[in-house]
């Protein structure tokens, strides 16, 4: 995990805007319309690569492929892992459920009513095991044309994939959740051993609580949370906890939060997982109080954060002074070398999903860029 060693380094959660005709490939790749598989994985490389120079410019320290070949940072393991063929899976946000109004608005987008979420009805393996090496090719040829400090690569947590596609197979949900994390071992370990970042998506220890586990009260919530946390650690045994990041999260979507869990109430959770780095919420209205979280937490040893200091569903973009506040605030409690500036989310967490227009994204990561360069005058 690259650190911060004479300033303040910035990265962004993972998922980035597709191009349109991209998009449009994809939307009929997942509505299963013969698609050209050579021309799809020719326009991925290509896009990887207009996006790993965007970023470049935008002044990213920590750059990834904008997970272009993905249809969104969950559901993509569909495609990669054989034992998901049942019916679809149904979800009900708690918060959103609440403004029925509000609920029909924020999940009709385009991207999100194409998802696809197959049940468990088999046993769990690996179908295709060159997708991640192709993944990390198309990163490493693109990151060879631009100057960066490094890069890093996004896959699912064992617990998120159990979020999103529901066991009809395994004895219980231990057996599931184990299952899940011996089959995206390969993905893990294929990322890392290309000499990247892993980071992993783990929506499921603070989204979860009001989607999957909304009916639990909060212990038996954070009991299942230490089973995930278990499962995640088991699943990336053979890599260096240096080489790991997590990205926590309530959930991309432009809903109340007034039911999400408090990071309060996570934290010793979040810390439990081997990931040295935590990227996490921290720009938004239902979770930039939570700096304040750390007077009384300690941040434990070998342990980096990536507060958000950018909102991901805003079209607002962030003056970089305030940028640099967020960044302080986090510098004076747990040490500069101890912060990397970070985002809330991703920016295309589903194919065609796009609450941020595509150029104010990389607008938000230059002032991005422009906040820790000035973050860094005053703690460096």
């Amino acid at each position: 995990m690259q650190r911060s060693t004479d300033r303040f380094l910035t990265t962004h959660t993972g998922s980035l805007p597709r191009p349109e005709d991209l998009i449009k490939m994809m939307y009929a790749k997942e509505e299963g319309v013969p698609v050209d598989a050579t021309a799809l994985a020719a326009r991925v490389k290509t896009a990887v690569e207009e996006l790993v120079r965007k970023q470049a410019e935008a002044g990213v320290d920590l750059i990834n492929d904008g997970e272009m070949s993905k249809p969104s940072y969950a559901t993509y393991v569909k495609d990669r892992l054989e034992g998901f063929g049942g019916t679809g899976n149904t979800f009900i946000y708690q918060d959103v459920h609440e403004f029925p109004m509000l609920e029909k608005r924020v999940f009709g987008d385009p991207g999100r009513s194409r998802r696809k979420t197959p049940a468990c009805n088999a046993p769990i393996g690996v179908r295709d095991a060159q997708a991640p090496v192709v993944d990390a090719d198309n990163l490493k040829a693109a990151l060879g044309k631009v100057k960066s400090v490094g890069g890093f690569m996004s896959a699912a947590s064992p617990g998120v994939v159990s979020l999103f596609f529901r066991n009809d197979y395994y004895k219980d949900f231990e057996t599931y959740i184990y299952a899940i994390a011996d089959a995206m071992r390969h993905e893990y370990e294929t990322v890392a051993k290309a000499g990247f970042v892993l980071q992993i998506d783990c929506p499921d220890l603070a989204m979860g609580r009001h989607i999957q586990y909304a009916d639990l009260d909060l212990p038996a919530f954070r009991k299942r949370a230490q089973l995930h946390v278990e499962a995640l650690n088991h699943a990336v045994a053979n890599i260096p906890a240096e080489q790991l990041r997590m990205h926590v999260c309530w959930g991309n979507y432009e809903g109340p939060h007034h039911r999400d869990v408090p990071m309060a109430d996570i934290i010793d959770i979040v810390f439990a997982a081997k990931p040295c780095a935590i990227s996490f919420e921290a720009a938004n209205p239902r979770h930039a109080h939570e700096w304040a979280l750390f007077e009384t937490v300690k941040l434990p040893a070998g342990k980096v954060l990536i507060p958000g200091v950018l909102e991901s569903k805003s079209n607002f973009i962030e003056h970089p002074e305030l940028i640099a506040q967020r960044i302080g605030r986090y510098a004076k409690l747990v040490g500069r070398e101890n912060v990397i500036a970070g985002s809330d989310c991703g920016y295309g967490t589903w194919v065609g999903q796009a609450a941020v227009d595509p150029d104010v994204v990389f607008a938000k990561l230059k002032a991005a860029a422009d906040g820790a360069a000035i973050a860094s005058k005053q703690f460096w």
